[in-house]
Order: structure tokens, then C-alpha cells, then sequence
């Protein structure tokens, strides 16, 4: 069996699932409700506050969409009852962002600032003090949209290698080159 699809999934208090006749699983928390096609020969139990996800084969889609669907619905068992979040540095002289409503407005050396409107699951914070980087923090009950959307900010401007400007994740390391001078 696969490592991970076996492992059961626990149900948060105040999570509800329902499972359609057509394999569509809606999860309701707190904070939203989210809904997944199952593949049909991918089977869901729910035996009291645990749900097994069970295969009919040990062939390597049926072991493949095992390990998928187990995951995809830990993570929207996560998401309406914890919610996800992602941190996001925008770093340069005389780069910023700010936030009106869902707009994300960022200045990210461009001859116009950048505007993104931003889906109404997400919620957006940006705090930046004098003469310190500023941060970008998205948060949002669905991380597969959490993560689409973290990387279509970043894409405004990736870090780039020589002096490490751009927009990057909170902790993720960017590897700088040397410049030409090192080279004579």
C-alpha cells in the first residue's frame, strides 16, 4: 500500500463531509467550504471521526491517485477548519506593495506599478516599516489557490541571482553569482 495513502485522515471538530453518488467530496468548516472530484475507483470511508481512503488495485495509477486524493482531502480538512498561509519579502530599494480591499498594488521597479486583484477566498496583509523590506502575507482556506496565487505575486519579479532583488518567500534561498569583476 502506498505510505501515505493508507495513513487515516481525522476530521477537526466542527468539519463536516459529504460525499456524493457522483464521488464529490464537500468539506464545510469554519472558514469555507471546499469540493474535489474523486476518481471513481478511489473509495472514501468515514468510520466515525476517521476516513480511510481505500484502491481496488495495486496498479500504479490506482497507487498514484491513492497517495493524491488522501492528501487533497487532509488538506481541505486542514484548510476549513485551520486555514493555510504564505509569506512572501519583496526586496529592493524603493520597492513596496500595498493593499486596497482585494487589490495588491506593487512597486517592484517597473516604470508603473503592478496591480493584482486578488480572489475573494484570499485575504492579503502587507506590513513594511521605514527602511525595511516589506512583507506579503496571503492567507486562505484553499492551498491549492494559496500556492497559484503566491506564485503568480512572486512572478511580478523573481529574485534575481546577482543582488538577490525580487520577490521571494519567506526563507527561501537564493543562490547569488559573482559578477563580472570576479572573473579578471
Amino acid at each position: 500500500m502506498s505510505r501515505i495513502g493508507k495513513l487515516p485522515i481525522s476530521i477537526p471538530e466542527g468539519a463536516k463531509i459529504e460525499i456524493s453518488d457522483d464521488n464529490v467530496i464537500t468539506v464545510k468548516g469554519k472558514l469555507g467550504e471546499l469540493k474535489q472530484a474523486i476518481h471513481k475507483d478511489i473509495k472514501l470511508e468515514i468510520d466515525g471521526n476517521i476516513i480511510n481512503v481505500t484502491r481496488p488495485s495495486d496498479s500504479k495509477a490506482h497507487k498514484s491517485f491513492h497517495g493524491l486524493y488522501r492528501v487533497l482531502v487532509n488538506n481541505m480538512l486542514e484548510g476549513v477548519s485551520k486555514g493555510f498561509e504564505k509569506k512572501l519579502e519583496v526586496i529592493g530599494v524603493g520597492y513596496r506593495a500595498s493593499v486596497k480591499g482585494q487589490l495588491l498594488e506593487v512597486y517592484v521597479g517597473y516604470s508603473h506599478p503592478i496591480i493584482f486583484e486578488l480572489p475573494k477566498e484570499i485575504s492579503v496583509e502587507v506590513s513594511q516599516e521605514k527602511r525595511q523590506n516589506a512583507f506579503i502575507t496571503l492567507k486562505s482556506f484553499d492551498k491549492q489557490l494559496l500556492g497559484q496565487v503566491a506564485a503568480k505575486v512572486r512572478s511580478f519579479r523573481k529574485p534575481e541571482p546577482y543582488k538577490g532583488k525580487g520577490i521571494r518567500y519567506v526563507g527561501e534561498y537564493v543562490r547569488k553569482k559573482v559578477g563580472k569583476a570576479a572573473a579578471e
